[in-house]
């Protein structure tokens, strides 16, 4: 028997002493998934958790911070009740929480194997933000214990899940300008001084593994292919201790099975507003920004003439939103992730050989 809530809050009222409650279900359109958020940064705060607060499939259900103080605020927003506060200490115990069907991870880089392999353990499914990890081994790792405990492992690439982007994908698949034969990408910013992002062991990498793996990512599913030959070449230019440990501009050079070529830039030196342009033998497609949470804008000249102007109105909490819902649409159907932990493992693989080429360059 499947009801709506109006008709459900109705028999509640009338016949709960006449035993009808047990028998009625709400049905499986209703369910709704329970993240428990882990890290209380910028980019749950600002842009994650206010999207799933918007969504029909997902619900905030536990948080796991360090600052008690600022999960008790933040808990007060999201209606999650004091007991599922946790801290990394018992992180742990988010097994025994059957509100928690799967963990939204926000931390430094190179936490995220640790608090995914432990997620995994503790029978929780998993959306991880990129980059995966900082090494190819913490990656392998990460799947490895995802596939143990059969449960579900998505990496946060919220671009692949973006219309813009969709957008272009399907021109260049319906051949609407021709044969790809150039992507020119970059991406970047100037980074604060004391950032953690600054130390390679919390970070992994510098601009490369931040916002550069946004324009890697780009040309492996613009063109869908992977690619066979890499050059990188890394360099500082400000000479202002920011620099010890990790890359301020990094380029690299991609040939695709096809004979493609990529161009890319990152940067933690200035701002760099991300795009890319993928040149065909028809024609040509421009999206700029690209790989922003808002206002992205694609531009292009096709076979025969024809021009595209495409700029959704769509609000910065929408692309979060998707890849929650889309995760939770796997999780209720049992279905593979568009984007799982095998993605994001290629990138950092192919970032492994991007950085030992800058060291022989």
């Amino acid at each position: 028997m499947k009801i709506t809530r109006r008709e459900f809050n109705r028999i509640a009222a009338l016949g709960a002493g006449a035993g009808l409650l047990p028998r009625i279900s709400l049905g499986a359109d209703d369910r709704k998934i329970g993240y428990c958020i882990v890290g209380l940064g910028r980019i749950s705060i600002g842009q994650f958790m206010p999207a799933v607060k918007l969504s029909n499939k997902s619900k905030i259900t536990a948080l796991v911070s360090g600052h008690r103080d600022k999960a008790d605020r933040i808990a007060a927003q999201y209606g999650v009740p004091s007991s599922n506060i946790y801290s990394y200490e018992n992180y742990d115990e988010i097994r025994n929480n059957p509100g928690i069907d799967a963990v939204y991870i926000a931390l430094p880089n190179s936490m995220h194997a640790e608090y995914t392999i432990r997620a995994a353990k503790a029978g929780k499914h998993v959306l991880c933000e990129k980059p995966m990890a900082t090494t190819v081994e913490d990656c392998r790792a990460m799947i490895q214990a995802c596939e143990h405990a059969n449960r579900k492992l998505m990496i946060a690439y919220r671009c692949q899940y973006e219309p813009t982007n969709l957008r272009a994908v399907q021109l260049i698949r319906d051949g609407k300008i021709g044969s790809v034969q150039s992507i020119e990408s970059a991406f970047g910013f100037s980074i604060a001084p004391h950032e953690w992002r600054l130390e390679k062991k919390m970070s992994g990498g510098g601009p490369l593994v931040d916002v550069g793996i946004y324009c890697l990512n780009a040309s492996r599913y613009l063109t869908g292919l992977e690619p066979v030959e890499l050059k990188g070449i890394s360099s500082v230019v400000d000479r202002d201790g920011r620099f010890t440990q990790v890359e301020e501009t990094l380029s690299w050079t991609t040939k695709f099975p096809n004979g493609a070529l990529a161009s890319c830039t990152c940067t933690y030196g200035g701002p760099m507003l991300g795009y890319f342009r993928v040149r065909g033998s028809q024609g040509t497609i421009m999206v700029e920004p690209a790989f922003n949470y808002d206002g992205l804008h694609l531009s292009a000249q096709l076979e025969g003439g024809q021009t595209v102007d495409f700029a959704p109105d769509d609000p910065s909490p929408r692309q979060f939103l998707r890849e929650a819902d889309h995760m939770a649409d796997c999780i209720l159907q049992n279905k593979q992730p568009k984007t799982p932990g095998q993605e994001g493992l290629r990138d950092m693989e192919l970032i492994a050989r991007i950085y030992r080429s800058c060291e022989t360059t």
